[in-house]
């Protein structure tokens, strides 16, 4: 006999197999070891995943051994979820909370023997290399292409023409010469805490640097451009601000290179070397910023020109709000943080 559920009537059917609820997809992490005992089985975590957004529960991974780090749950959850790659994800303890490191260790969390971690969607990631020689590649190419004056930017009778001004040829090889830096750095010096970034961005940077470069190089390079006020000797203090800043922030990069070992998370106190261009550590914490800034600078000065004097200025306001983000990370990471520095300019900022 067949009972009715209560309050159902004459219409009332069994639901198929596809109406009801479907389970979250369950991996487990692990196999039981012959010979095992029940007790160390216990031991092992039970993670589910849920949408950040939705609280829907995206996956439950059995059996996690305690010592597992973020990474190793990230590849675990991209088996049954192949379109969130570890680089898109974004784990965390609460919905609106801080994303988990990759390098955290699921048995020093606070979390019981069900760990509840919440999913977040960082979009498609490029790696921060093909970012960086995206960016300048780009400025590098397009100031050259007004140095040289290719057709249709100044009129046919200035085509491949050549500035009779030192410093146009000087002003192109200092931009080059820093752009090219950039690029050798990109792919010998720096180190990436972080692997990837939200392909969005690339965009947004490639717009200001390449905008930038253009803006600056058809003024520089106009046939109809007067050199600076105070000629040569203007010149030549801006050449030695460019070059000596220049030298400082390559330094700095080195001396952060040393810092952390190929393939290592590994964060410490940078201090100043033998190398005196690395003594500015002793009154700023990004000096890398300070010297970028004294570059451009130097390079406003050469150039006489309104569009570079605008590139330093949103440039050194950009470079401050990360540099005092590094200094407030800092202060909170390492409780013998020197306390005389700044930011990023000795005693004021």
């Amino acid at each position: 006999v067949t009972t009715l559920p209560s309050g159902k009537g004459q219409g009332w059917r069994r639901p198929r197999p596809s109406e009801l609820p479907r389970p979250a997809p369950v991996v487990s992490a692990g196999s039981p070891v012959p010979g095992t005992v029940s007790g160390a089985r216990s031991q092992r975590t039970l993670v589910e995943i849920l949408d950040a957004k939705t609280r829907e529960k995206l996956c439950f991974l059995d059996k996690v051994e305690p010592h597992a780090t973020i990474a190793e749950i990230k590849n675990l959850f991209t088996k049954t979820h192949p379109q969130w790659y570890p680089a898109r994800q974004s784990l965390r303890l609460d919905p609106k909370g801080k994303s988990l490191k990759d390098e955290d260790v699921l048995q020093k969390l606070p979390v019981g023997t069900t760990a509840t971690l919440y999913f977040r969607d960082l979009g498609a990631q490029i790696s921060w290399v093909t970012v960086f020689l995206t960016e300048y590649a780009g400025p590098l190419f397009i100031y050259l292409l007004f140095y040289f004056r290719v057709p249709f930017i100044y009129g046919h009778k200035y085509d491949f023409t050549s500035s009779r001004h030192t410093v146009v040829h000087l002003a192109c090889i200092c931009h080059s010469f820093h752009y090219i830096k950039r690029l050798l750095e990109t792919l010998f010096v720096h180190r990436f805490s972080h692997g990837t970034m939200p392909l969005r961005n690339i965009f947004k940077n490639c717009t200001y640097y390449w905008g930038f470069a253009a803006w600056m190089a058809y003024y520089i390079n106009h046939p109809l451009y007067t050199p600076p006020t105070y000629g040569a000797q203007q010149v030549k203090l801006a050449l030695a601000i460019f070059v000596i800043c220049q030298l400082g922030n390559f330094s700095i990069h080195m001396a952060l290179r040393d810092l952390r070992p190929a393939g290592s998370k590994t964060r410490k106190i940078p201090y100043p070397t033998k190398n005196p261009f690395t003594w500015l550590f002793l009154l700023v914490s990004c000096p890398n910023y300070t010297y970028e800034v004294g570059s451009w600078i130097g390079f406003a000065i050469m150039t006489q020109c309104l569009p570079v004097a605008l590139f330093s200025l949103v440039g050194f306001t950009q470079m401050t709000i990360w540099a005092k983000g590094k200094h407030r990370s800092y202060l909170k990471e390492f409780r013998d943080y020197p306390p005389l520095r700044m930011p990023i300019i000795p005693f004021l900022l």
